[in-house]
Order: structure tokens, then sequence, then C-alpha cells
């Protein structure tokens, strides 16, 4: 997913459904209708630099936030990604596996 407008579009879905936000309560903060919301949020719309600047204000960050896309990774590149460091640093490595044992002990309760 490389479109500016569907990682963007995913970024503000992500974090309104974080703040516990429908996407009508969006669309009247910011004052647009719903279905635009929606657009905009499945990549079809890009928002305008004011409508930008709204739903940034209706979800409580900076406008620049809204354009981090680290965190839509696949899996296999969060694994790659963690091996790597895992291979390159065998401290790291160790206090990732005693904080896997104790996450596993405590969901398996």
């Amino acid at each position: 997913m490389s479109d500016l407008k569907k990682l963007l579009g995913n970024r503000i879905k992500k974090i309104r459904k974080a703040r516990n936000l429908t996407q009508e309560q969006l669309a009247e903060f910011v004052n647009i209708g719903t279905p635009n919301i929606s657009y905009i949020e499945n990549g079809k719309f890009a928002p305008s630099i004011d409508t930008l600047q709204k739903i940034a204000i209706a979800l409580n960050v900076e406008p620049y936030e809204l354009y981090k896309f680290d965190d839509f990774k696949t899996t296999e590149q969060m694994k790659d990604e963690l091996f790597s460091a895992f291979s390159e640093n065998e401290d790291m490595l160790r206090i990732f596996y005693e904080l896997f044992l104790a996450l596993r002990f405590t969901l398996n309760k």
C-alpha cells in the first residue's frame, strides 16, 4: 500500500478508532459529511489542507502525526526487523525473551 491517500486514510482511521470516535462524530467535529470521512479513510479522497487541520484538531494530534506511517508494517517486516535487532544485540534478545516469558505466562492464566 504505497498510495499516500490510502496511507493517510488508514492513519486517520486508526487514530479515530483509538480515540473511540465514530466516523459520524469525526465528521461532525470537522463539519463535513460522514461519507467524506469514509472516502478519506478509504483513500478515495485526499482531504484539503483546511480539512486535514480540522481532522488533526478533532483527533488531538499534530498534523504531521497523521503522516507517521511507520506502524503500517506487515508481520513479516516486523519479524525481520526483530530478528535483525536480536542478531545484532544479544542483550536485547535476552531482555525480549524474558518479556516474552512473562507475557506468555500472564496471557495463559
